[in-house]
Formats: C-alpha cells, sequence, structure tokens
C-alpha cells in the first residue's frame, strides 16, 4: 500500500496555516515536522524529497508553510520573526499530536532558519530526532544571507547560542564554503550540543546544497538518522554516539 498525502490547516496567532502530511501505510507511525528557511516554503524539494524517504522507512512527514510565506496567512515582512516561526511549529506540533492515527513519537527537521528555528523549540523538550541543515545561531547570518530589506531587522534578532547544551540526538549538516552562514555555526552546534550527537560535513558545499552528490547524501544519511532515532527505546536514544 501506497502512502498518502493529506492537506492540513491550523491556526498559529490567529494566523491559518497550510502544509501537507505524508502518511506512510503503517499503523501509528512517528512524524517528522519540517521547518522551512527564511524566504522558502514547505515546498522546497529537500522537505519533498526527505518526506518519500521517511514514508519508505514507516515515518511520517509534516511540511507546513510559516506565516507570511506559501499558502499560509500573513504579509512577509509584517509577521516574519523567529519567535513568530517558532509560535508556528508548537502550533504544528500541537496538530499533529490530535491526528490520532499517528505515533507519539516526534522529529524535526530544519534547514539554514528553520534550523535555527528547531534548535530554538527543540530546547524546550526532550525531542527523538533533530537534523538541520545551515542552521544560524546569530540573526546577522540571516541578513547576509537573503541580502533583501523587506523585512523587519529588530524582529529578526536573536542569538540562541545560551540554548545549544539542552539540545541532543541531533545530526548536522553543513557546507564547508557556504556563503551565507559560515561553516563555524555548524561546529558551534557540535560542540554544545549533548550526545548522541553527529556533524555531517560537505566538502566544497554551498549553502543551496546545490551539488547532487551532497543532495543525494543528505537525503540518505537524514532519512537513516530519523529511522534510528524514532524507532529506537529511550535507553538507546540517549546512549553516546559521537562521529
Amino acid at each position: 500500500m501506497k502512502s498518502i498525502c493529506k492537506k492540513i490547516s491550523f491556526l498559529s496567532d490567529n494566523f491559518l496555516l497550510r502544509g501537507i502530511l505524508h502518511i506512510p501505510a503503517v499503523e501509528k507511525p512517528p512524524v517528522v515536522i519540517g521547518s522551512h528557511g527564511l524566504l522558502s516554503s514547505g515546498s522546497s524539494p529537500k522537505q519533498i524529497e526527505l518526506a518519500k524517504r521517511c514514508n519508505d522507512s514507516g515515518i511520517a512527514f509534516f511540511r507546513f508553510d510559516h506565516r507570511g510565506c506559501g499558502k499560509s496567512e500573513g504579509v512577509f515582512k509584517d509577521v516574519t520573526s523567529l519567535d513568530g516561526r517558532c509560535t508556528d511549529l508548537l502550533s504544528a506540533i500541537e496538530t499533529i499530536q490530535g491526528e490520532d492515527y499517528l505515533g507519539s513519537r516526534i522529529g524535526f527537521f530544519g534547514s539554514s532558519m528553520g534550523g535555527t528555528v528547531c534548535l530554538s523549540v527543540a530546547s524546550q523538550f526532550d525531542m527523538d530526532s533533530i537534523v538541520v541543515f545551515a542552521a544560524p545561531l546569530r540573526s546577522r547570518m540571516i541578513k547576509r544571507e537573503e541580502g533583501r530589506t523587506d523585512y523587519d531587522e529588530k524582529k529578526l534578532s536573536f542569538d540562541i547560542t545560551g540554548k545549544l547544551s539542552k539540545i541532543s540526538n541531533i545530526l548536522i549538516f553543513h557546507g564547508d564554503a557556504d556563503q551565507v552562514v559560515p561553516f563555524s555555526n555548524a561546529l558551534k552546534i557540535f560542540e554544545k550540543a549533548g550526545d548522541p550527537k553527529k556533524l555531517i560535513t560537505q566538502k566544497d558545499g554551498d549553502h543551496l546544497m546545490s551539488n547532487k552528490a551532497h543532495q543525494e547524501e543528505f537525503i540518505s544519511e537524514a532519512s537513516v538518522w530519523f529511522k534510528e532515532r524514532l524507532f529506537a527505546t529511550k535507553s538507546q536514544r540517549h546512549k553516546e554516539n559521537v562521529l
């Protein structure tokens, strides 16, 4: 039996957000929730391909558009902030937990600023599994990344470095030639996060992960990480596994 896709809408601070839930043909599957980059959407190629691979492993995947992006409500310049996007992710968690055909275990995937959102929210929970790509720890990285002025810089001011010690079960991807979010961010995440953790350095990799081999590596390694962590027992999830 093939996996199915279900459109889901939910409220976050009175904004109607829209997303797609990819559901595998298994009973009570764990779920990965994706958070996209600053100017991206839940329809990014990385998320769509990762959703398919997760379904192959018996894992559901929920990709949604943050407020002001894609098909969700809100004017980008007026509503975009780290706090707002964290609230969106928390609302997505609540929505997914209300779907009784899904299991209770949840993982996060975040790309660029989406990684920042996942790290910030994950610091509040004992997360089963986290994967981030090119996540900036400070807001000045986001500003340099996009080179745009159609957002409020004050609303995007943040530094989440102090939250990293509360995070574990994390797989980190970053290109060492990233000209947008410096590779040093990945090193800092790996240094501060708790075990188990793993860092995959993509040699000569850029911020868009434009190298096809890097894309294939990401999908393969991320899906394996989610499968291993989301189906593990609690003791196995907390076993030291630094690579």
